[in-house]
C-alpha cells in the first residue's frame, strides 16, 4: 500500500521556468515606442519588436545565470588578449527604418570599440554591436537570427541552457560556426566547461581557472 507522503514524494516536480514571456501581434512602430516610453528603464522585462510582433519577457534564475556567466566569459577573453570594449548589456538597440527593437542579454562593441568610445551609441550613423548573446531557454516566437542577420551583427551567440550556437555573419547571410570569430582560441567546448564549473566549483574558482586555460594556450 502507498502511502500519502511516498505519494507526494514519488511525484515528479516540473522544472521552474527560465523565463516569462508575453507576445502582442500586429503592433505598429509607434504603439511599440509608446509602451517603451510607459514602461520606462528601470524595468527587468526586456522587449524585443520584429515584424510587428513584440515580446515581452521576464528572465528568471536559469536565465540570468546562463547570460551572466557567459558574459563573464566574455570579459575575461577580453582582458586576457587586451582587447577594448565597450559593454552595452541590455541596451535598448532601435532601428527605426527597419522597425526593429531588440533589447538582448549582452551586447558588445569590440572590433568597432574606438568607433563609439565614450559616445552614446546611434545606430542611424553608428555600427551594430559586434557581438550579442542571447539566452533564449523556453520558445521565443521572435526569429532572432532573421532580426540580428538584418540588423548586420557580424557575430551572434544563442544559447538555450544546454546548447550554444555562434552565428557568424558572411556575405550578409549567417552561417553557423564552431569557433568565435572575436575570440578564435575559443572552443564550444570550453564555454560548456566553465558554465558546468560555475555550477559545481563556484563562479570565483571557475574564472580563476578559465583565466589560467586561457594563459597556458595563448603561451602555446
Amino acid at each position: 500500500m502507498v502511502t500519502t507522503s511516498e505519494a507526494i514524494n514519488s511525484t515528479p516536480t516540473e522544472k521552474p521556468l527560465a523565463e516569462k514571456r508575453v507576445t502582442l501581434n500586429n503592433i505598429s512602430w509607434g504603439a511599440y515606442e509608446q509602451i517603451l516610453d510607459a514602461l520606462g528603464d528601470n524595468r527587468a522585462a526586456l522587449l524585443t519588436y520584429y515584424n510587428g510582433m513584440l515580446e515581452i519577457m521576464t528572465p528568471l534564475e536559469e536565465h540570468e545565470t546562463g547570460s551572466e556567466n557567459i558574459g563573464m566569459l566574455i570579459q575575461i577573453l577580453t582582458e586576457e588578449f587586451n582587447l577594448n570594449i565597450k559593454s552595452m548589456a541590455s541596451t535598448t538597440l532601435k532601428i527605426p527604418k527597419s522597425k526593429i527593437g531588440a533589447e538582448p542579454d549582452k551586447c558588445y562593441y569590440i572590433q568597432n570599440e574606438p568607433t563609439v568610445r565614450g559616445k552614446t551609441v546611434n545606430l542611424a550613423v553608428d555600427p551594430p554591436p559586434d557581438l550579442i548573446l542571447e539566452v533564449d531557454i523556453t520558445h521565443t516566437d521572435i526569429n532572432k537570427k532573421q532580426m540580428y542577420q538584418e540588423m548586420k551583427v557580424p557575430e551572434f551567440w544563442r544559447y538555450n541552457g544546454t546548447k550554444l550556437i555562434i552565428y557568424l555573419l558572411q556575405q550578409g547571410d549567417y552561417q553557423e560556426s564552431a569557433t568565435s570569430a572575436t575570440f578564435p582560441i575559443l572552443t564550444k567546448s570550453m564555454v560548456y566547461d566553465f558554465l558546468l564549473q560555475c555550477k559545481t566549483q563556484g563562479e570565483t574558482q571557475s574564472k580563476r581557472a578559465f583565466r589560467t586555460t586561457l594563459r597556458e594556450q595563448i603561451q602555446q
